[in-house]
């Protein structure tokens, strides 16, 4: 189903079981360095609890002279029995320094180690997510592209998969910190003061579980900013692509009404998440601040008292620093809770993605030919896209090898989206389209691809030279390099394509020659200099079957001549269809087919056409006769 807004909601349903799992699994591969990194950052969080320990046996038992032995004495680390004197509490301090150095060490070596480990495995599951979704992506079919938007593509290439790493990166370390946290001091609260520790603890299930509440709450809110900001980067986009119309038409305050319309619905949608989560987290915020205030009054009142159990003041102390170190991360919670769903949507839109098949497939045993030789039949064939009307209703050509067919037709007849079927960009929906005498279904893809070479009414261009587009027309000339001062066979080959194209001469014009940029999407050069280009690109391929889709509709009657006498001599050998606006192009073609509303209704020789007085002797009359007005115009 097409999703004309570019949110890709439809991907969704792709997603085999939770997200998220699918997400982990990407870092199955490095589990080693992730398992030392855990350890580590575990390591780091209880090497943090050592100095406020420190400090509280310093104060009962060097500042105020002897007292409770503490934790540090319970596990071996101090003297247990009771010291007095100032040589002794004076050398007890010297170990408490001590102590206090090696746990900074210690967490100092673990933070590194375990920051690194960890946010280098993100990076390293980004570009792996990025490679494998872009992959997939180049390999599903036509229909799909047909079908999406690129803003929304492009939106989860990049801002899907970079928030699917700040989460691994940043809230993956964030639990650990949680559970470590949480972990290591409620278990000194409860050796110092079971009573105190409960009340302190109290508040951590009622975060979890409010903090799943939360997620569930939201979820949908999220779901929708995402849907509105892949509909504002696909209109964005769409403007950006088409400033030349909107200057051209002063659609400034239209396009800007429509921009500001999809940046107010982002903007809306945004607030009312924010004003959740910033409620969610104030209330946090005062659950565990009246916690402090119960263990503040509650300790207190029992040191007042001389209670059984109390703390002693450096106990006292210790508890309040690490009651903040423990309502840090478990406020954090919400946030995590909030990144988490964030995450979780793009995961849905990236794994969505890799979960859509492609239509158009190989089969299990594909045919490989050592050499096609270029026989073409389309038999009965119809198509439709999706659900639509046909497109093409029982068309039936049989083509001989070498021979050069010309469609003619008006607009929308169906003649580019027939050839499109030579190269498997779609299949037929019914009936076949064969070469030498196979099924086109049943070759090797890329075998097929690369004895069909289509040159498009408005080619597209890479950012880059002339030479490397060219090139691009054969895979072996790709990692060639590309300098003027190189004199290589393979740039001979690019040039004598060039030459066939009738490009070489205004390529040698142009500032650099053939090292000269092209711009984005080949800008820097005219139209008619983009169809030469793309000519000689077709042509470096050396395909057995070559399509010609108005090749020379941007192209002066006179560069065309030169063209049409090039192409004559290389397509001697090879089965060509022309596509052609301008009769005068195809007027030689062996055959000519006449197309309307996705049928044939002529087919035979210039000659034959003409006389049989029809559809195509009356398009070429009115072609005559403007080619005469304009004749006389310039006169």
């Amino acid at each position: 189903m097409a999703d004309e807004h570019g949110g890709f909601e439809d991907v969704r349903e792709n997603v085999d079981g939770h997200p998220m799992w699918s997400l982990l699994a990407y870092a199955k591969r490095y589990w080693p360095r992730l398992t030392v990194g855990v350890l580590a950052a575990f390591c780091t969080r209880f090497a943090r609890l050592i100095p406020p320990i420190v400090v509280a046996a310093a104060i009962d038992r060097v500042v105020l002279g002897p007292g409770e032995p503490g934790l540090l004495a319970s596990v071996g680390v101090l003297p247990a029995v009771s010291i007095s004197g100032s040589a002794a509490r004076l050398a007890l301090l010297e170990r408490l320094v001590f102590i206090a150095v090696l746990a900074y060490l210690v967490r100092s070596l673990a933070r590194f180690g375990s920051r690194y480990l960890l946010q280098a495995t993100a990076q390293k599951i980004q570009r792996d997510l990025r490679n494998d979704t872009y992959d997939h992506l180049q390999h599903l079919s036509m229909d799909f592209f047909t079908n999406h938007q690129t803003g929304g593509m492009m939106s989860i290439l990049n801002s899907d998969i970079n928030r699917l790493e700040r989460f691994l990166n940043t809230e993956f370390r964030q639990l650990i910190r949680v559970v470590a946290t949480v972990g290591g001091i409620g278990i000194v609260l409860w050796f110092y003061s079971p009573k105190l520790a409960l009340i302190a603890l109290a508040p951590v299930p009622v975060i979890g579980i409010a903090s799943g509440y939360f997620l569930s709450w939201i979820e949908p809110r999220y779901q929708s900013i995402r849907e509105t900001v892949a509909r504002l980067n696909t209109r964005l986009e769409n403007n950006l692509g088409g400033a030349a119309v909107i200057k051209t038409f002063d659609r400034y305050a239209f396009e800007r009404g429509r921009v500001g319309a999809q940046s107010q619905a982002y903007h809306d949608e945004k607030i009312a998440a924010l004003r959740l989560r910033r409620a969610f987290f104030a209330a946090l915020r005062l659950l565990t601040g009246v916690v402090f205030v119960l263990v503040l009054y509650v300790g207190g009142a029992d040191i007042v008292n001389e209670s059984p159990g109390a703390l002693s003041a450096g106990t006292f102390a210790l508890f309040f620093l690490l009651l903040r170190r423990l309502y840090s991360p478990m406020r954090r919670v919400g946030k995590s809770a909030n990144k988490y769903q964030l995450a979780k949507s793009s995961a849905e839109r990236v794994f969505g993605l890799l979960g859509q098949e492609p239509t158009v497939t190989g089969p299990a045993e594909p045919h490989r030919p050592e050499r096609i030789d270029g026989n073409v039949a389309f038999d009965s064939v119809s198509f439709a896209y999706d659900d639509s009307e046909s497109v093409l209703r029982d068309v039936s050509i049989d083509v001989p090898a070498g021979a050069t067919i010309g469609l003619a037709g008006p607009s929308g007849a169906g003649k580019s989206t027939l050839l499109k079927l030579l190269a498997r960009l779609h299949d037929t929906s019914e009936g076949e389209v064969r070469i030498d005498g196979v099924d086109v279904r049943e070759y090797d893809l890329q075998a097929l691809r690369a004895e069909v070479a289509v040159v498009e009414q408005t080619p597209y261009l890479f950012s880059g030279t002339v030479a490397e587009n060219i090139a691009y027309g054969d895979r072996d000339l790709l990692t060639e390099e590309w300098s003027e001062d190189r004199d290589t066979p393979a740039r001979e080959r690019v040039i004598e394509a060039a030459r066939a194209a009738e490009a070489h001469a205004f390529i040698e014009r142009l500032p650099d020659g053939y090292d000269t940029f092209v711009g984005e999407r080949g800008v820097k050069l005219s139209g008619g200099q983009r169809q030469r280009v793309a000519i000689a690109r077709a042509l470096c391929n050396d395909p057995a079957i070559i399509v010609f889709d108005e090749a020379t509709s941007d192209v002066d009657t006179e560069t065309e001549g030169l063209i049409q006498a090039s192409l004559d001599r290389l397509i001697e050998d090879r089965t060509a269809f022309v596509i052609a606006h301008r009769l005068s192009t195809i007027r030689d073609a062996d055959r000519i087919v006449v197309m309307d509303d996705g049928e044939i209704t002529e087919s035979g020789t210039h000659a034959e056409l003409l006389g049989e007085k029809g559809d195509y002797a009356a398009l070429w009359r009115a072609q005559a006769d403007e080619h005469r007005a304009e004749a006389v115009a310039d006169d």
